[in-house]
């Protein structure tokens, strides 16, 4: 997301960084590693301008001290790669083109005025998978982003116009056990959106927090 925004940030020893604010929705700092040092973080991203946020991926950072509140906590999840998938009502493909992905953002947003943040230069990614699902009249209902590395493949953005993540899932993962078939799927929720998950064969592998600038 941050390349097809024209932003470039950098992994360090124990966490990935951009030096200019992200997209919206999207942090300016990933820990990678347990016990990163706070102050070599802080530094690495842009607090001068408002909205510094951290992914804190193992919820261990105390970023208070430095001017960020907590805005969410979540639960990173886990799917086994080859789990059974229900076979959905939708039918699903992958973004290969302006169009499809337009249309697909304009569903996620579903008016909020975010469609923008997702440009085409993410269909030039080989890692990143825009999943959409269709309707009898092929309307864009639902998907997710998947995006694969060597050992998992990391799912979010996870939605369906009608029935939320609980529609969703099912047309999600059965695109994932289909592209993905050796790579065990992972991601992060919270509240109900959890319970959803987990529902649907997620299991739960312990918290992180995202933290954003006070004020």
């Amino acid at each position: 997301m941050c390349r097809a925004h024209g932003v470039t940030g950098e992994f360090g020893p124990d966490a990935w960084a951009a030096p200019v604010r992200t997209p919206l929705y999207y942090p300016d700092a990933v820990t990678l590693e347990p016990d990163a040092c706070r102050d070599a973080l802080v530094a690495r991203i842009d607090t001068a301008s408002p909205g510094a946020s951290v992914k804190d991926s193992f919820a261990d950072l105390e970023l208070a001290e430095v001017g960020f509140g907590v805005l969410f906590e979540a639960q990173w999840i886990h799917r086994p790669a080859g789990s059974a998938t229900a076979v959905p009502d939708l039918a699903w493909d992958v973004a290969g083109d302006p169009d499809t992905l337009r249309a697909w953002a304009l569903a996620w947003d579903d008016g909020a005025g975010d469609a923008d943040l997702f440009r085409p230069g993410l269909l030039a990614d080989p890692e990143t998978f825009v999943i959409l699902g269709r309707s009898a009249d092929d309307r864009v209902v639902a998907g997710a982003v998947a995006s694969r590395s060597e050992h998992v493949v990391g799912v979010s953005n996870v939605f369906a116009r009608d029935g939320g993540p609980d529609a969703a899932w099912p047309v999600v993962l059965h695109a994932l056990a289909r592209l993905f078939p050796t790579l065990p799927v992972v991601g992060y929720e919270q509240g109900d959106d959890l319970a959803v998950a987990l529902r649907h064969g997620f299991e739960p592998l312990g918290p992180l927090r995202v933290w954003t600038q006070s004020g």
